[in-house]
């Protein structure tokens, strides 16, 4: 009889402690990125890990429809005037383009730090070219450093 009574008192238990485990054991696939990472390779992160336990587009057709998508979203709160909706809409066009870049297997931070090479360096073309002729930029307008900036990219 002792058996019996033992037995049945550590069904429950053995059951309790299997269930306990399983939720300890259990991991989503987007874990293991630092919130403090940069926001950039996060998404293209995330991203890759979800499209490997099949949540993706079949091609990128379909990544630049949501694109599109985003883009309809962000002229709407734009129109709205409404800024907390901008924001979002921002935040969601640049996690689209972690998932364009992750697509076409560009890295996205080093994308946007070529990018923000170029800017600088068309910029500092801008700066010369009005510093040699002894002006600052208040005594130019936007259409002749949109000119210097055309010519910028032609010379480099």
């Amino acid at each position: 009889m002792k058996m019996r009574k033992k037995r049945g008192r550590d069904i429950p238990r053995q059951s309790k402690r299997r269930n306990s485990i399983r939720v300890r054991e259990w991991r989503s696939v987007l874990e293991g990125f630092p919130k403090d990472s940069p926001s950039l390779s996060r998404a293209y992160q995330l991203t890759q890990k979800a499209s490997r336990v099949g949540f993706d587009w079949p091609n990128i057709e379909g990544v630049l429809n949501k694109l599109d998508e985003e883009m309809r979203e962000f002229r709407e709160a734009l129109f709205l005037h409404n800024r907390r909706k901008i924001r979002e809409e921002i935040g969601d066009l640049l996690f689209v383009m972690a998932n364009v870049s992750r697509f076409l297997h560009i890295q996205p931070e080093e994308a946007l730090k070529k990018t923000l090479d170029k800017f600088v360096s068309r910029f500092h073309y801008i700066e010369h070219s009005l510093h040699r002729e002894g002006r600052s930029f208040r005594q130019s307008n936007l259409i002749e450093m949109d000119q210097l900036w055309e010519e910028s990219k032609k010379k480099r």
